[in-house]
C-alpha cells in the first residue's frame, strides 16, 4: 500500500509539475518524503527526473540554445557536484530544513510576484546556474530558481523547453551517480527505478492532455500554495531538530 501511494505521488508530480509549469522535482520530493528518508528521495527523484526531461529532450531536440547551456549550464554541473558531495556531511532534518525553507519561499514569491525575472546579463546567467547547481545537488531541487533565471532571456518555447531540460538533464547526471556512490540508495528501492521510469512518461503524457483544459495561471497558484503547506511541514521538522 505504501509503494503504491509513492508512485501514485510521484504521477500526480509529474501531472502537477507539467501543467504548473515548473519540475516535478519540487513537487515530488516534498512528498517522497512521507515513504522513504531524505537521501534515499534524493536518489529515486533525480532519476525520476531524468526520465521526465529525457523525453522533452528528445521532443525539442532542435531548439537547443549553445549559450546558455555554456553560461548557464557549466556552473550549474560544477557546483552540483560540490553540493552532492556536501549531503553526507550535514544531518538529513538540517538538510529537511533548508529544503523547506528554500520551497516556502519560492512558493510565498511567486505568488506574492508572479511576474518577477532577473536581469538577462552574462553575470546572472552564471550566478544562476552556479545557484540553482548548488541547490540541486544539495537538497535535491533547483528547478525553481532555473526558471527565475532562464525566463530572464525571453528564450522561445521551445527553446526555452529544451535548453532547460538539457541542464537539469546534466546536473541530474551529475549527482545521480555521487548519490550512488556516497551509499544514498540500499539494493530494496533498485526495483522503484523502471517503475519510475513508466510513471514519468505516463505523467508528462497526462501532463500535455490536461494542460490545455485547466486555467495555467488558476492551477499554477493551486500549486503553489499546496507546496507552501508541505514545506511549512519540513521546516517544523527542522526546528524540532534544531531544539
Amino acid at each position: 500500500m505504501i509503494e503504491l501511494l509513492f508512485f501514485a505521488s510521484a504521477f500526480a508530480a509529474e501531472v502537477l509539475g507539467t501543467v504548473a509549469g515548473f519540475g516535478s522535482s519540487t513537487i515530488f520530493l516534498p512528498l517522497a518524503l512521507f515513504f522513504v528518508d531524505f537521501r534515499t528521495a534524493l536518489v529515486l527523484v533525480a532519476l525520476f527526473h531524468i526520465f521526465g526531461n529525457l523525453g522533452r529532450i528528445a521532443f525539442f531536440r532542435h531548439g537547443l540554445s549553445k549559450k546558455m547551456l555554456m553560461l548557464f549550464g557549466v556552473p550549474s554541473v560544477v557546483l552540483t557536484a560540490i553540493g552532492a558531495l556536501l549531503v553526507s556531511y550535514i544531518h538529513q532534518d538540517a538538510l529537511k530544513l533548508v529544503l523547506g525553507a528554500f520551497l516556502l519561499l519560492f512558493s510565498l514569491g511567486s505568488l506574492a510576484r508572479p511576474g518577477f525575472n532577473f536581469r538577462p546579463t552574462k553575470e546572472n546567467a552564471v550566478a544562476g546556474g552556479a545557484v540553482s547547481g548548488f541547490f540541486a545537488g544539495l537538497i535535491g531541487t533547483g528547478g525553481a530558481l532555473r526558471a527565475a533565471f532562464l525566463n530572464a532571456f525571453g528564450l522561445k518555447k521551445g527553446v526555452y523547453i529544451a535548453t532547460a531540460a538539457a541542464i537539469a538533464l546534466a546536473v541530474d547526471v551529475t549527482r545521480v551517480p555521487i548519490y550512488f556512490g556516497s551509499g544514498f540508495l540500499s539494493p530494496e528501492f533498485y526495483w522503484h527505478i523502471p517503475l519510475l521510469l513508466i510513471v514519468a512518461l505516463a505523467g508528462s503524457y497526462t501532463g500535455r492532455k490536461v494542460v490545455d483544459k485547466i486555467p495555467q495561471k488558476i492551477f499554477r497558484k493551486v500549486v503553489l500554495v499546496a507546496i507552501a503547506a508541505i514545506s511549512l511541514k519540513l521546516v517544523y521538522d527542522g526546528v524540532l531538530f534544531l531544539l
